[in-house]
């Protein structure tokens, strides 16, 4: 296998020699209007300092720790809203899919196809999204080594996909706990370049019984502390009312606050690219 260095979703690069790239969004769309609102402060911060952006947002959150939990509009709707946001903010835009079924109709919409940690050994929906011809970012299992992500690079591209990402985001050390081992990213972009996703990897799984808990506090330093590993790019969740959030609330960032980290990871990577 020749591993890919660089990736690309539509107009914004990632790997070696590109500037950090920025993946973000709420957790899942709560409406078309909140959805469209949050993309264009986003992509107004991201422009204000040029840093290449691509909206997230997930149509369906298949994992939620209770079955009463809100799920997101579905397929049909949910991609309906995201293509509004390419459209009319004029940014990439990603979301997950869960079964290989979905695959085929978002990636007519999508950028990028996002594998969830669970799913990332799952034969069938790598397989189904490296089919789309989108660039495909696979996040690592909570429960694998870096060096695991060898085989799903393997079945991407032997599935005829060699644009794509990887994602670190935690890994499980106990009750609720999630823990980050930064050299994962110097050791994953032996495969590809890696993103770092910053608000999950501060989620205590399941951690609030019904819904997961997590430590808001410690995304800035987790995503500074990437940047300065080298990570191609950082994934955060953002909300305008965190607390009141309909999924993660207790992860996903402030918008009022993202565009001081912001400026922070910038600082960061124009230090690290320049060393």
């Amino acid at each position: 296998m020749n591993p890919p260095r660089h990736a690309r979703i539509s107009n914004v690069p990632l790997g070696a020699g590109s500037p950090l790239a920025l993946i973000a969004g709420p957790c899942v769309i709560e409406s078309a209007e909140h959805t469209l609102r949050l993309a264009e402060a986003l992509a107004r911060a991201c422009a204000q300092k040029q840093v290449p952006f691509v909206f997230k947002a997930s149509f369906d959150k298949a994992n939620r720790s209770s079955v009463d939990s809100f799920r997101g509009p579905g397929l049909e709707e949910g991609l309906g809203i995201l293509a509004r946001v390419r459209r009319a903010v004029g940014v990439p835009v990603l979301s997950d899919i869960h079964e290989p079924a979905q695959a085929a109709t978002a990636g007519e919409v999508l950028d990028c196809v996002q594998i969830p940690a669970f799913l990332c050994r799952q034969t069938d929906l790598l397989v189904a999204a490296a089919r789309t011809g989108r660039c495909v970012n696979v996040k690592k299992g909570q429960f694998m080594a870096p060096e695991e992500m060898g085989n799903v690079a393997g079945k991407l591209n032997a599935s005829g996909c060699d644009n794509f990402l990887l994602t670190e985001r935690g890994t499980f050390f106990g009750y609720h706990r999630l823990v980050n081992d930064m050299t994962a990213i110097p050791r994953m972009q032996a495969l590809a370049p890696v993103v770092f996703d910053a608000t999950h990897s501060c989620q205590l799984p399941g951690g609030a019984g019904t819904q997961s808990g997590g430590l808001r506090e410690y995304v800035g330093t987790l995503a500074a502390a990437a940047v300065a590993a080298g990570a191609d790019g950082v994934f955060m969740e953002v909300h305008d009312d965190p607390d009141h959030a309909r999924s993660d609330p207790a992860t996903v960032y402030p918008l009022t606050q993202f565009p001081v980290l912001l400026a922070r990871l910038v600082r960061l990577a124009e230090i690290v690219r320049s060393a």
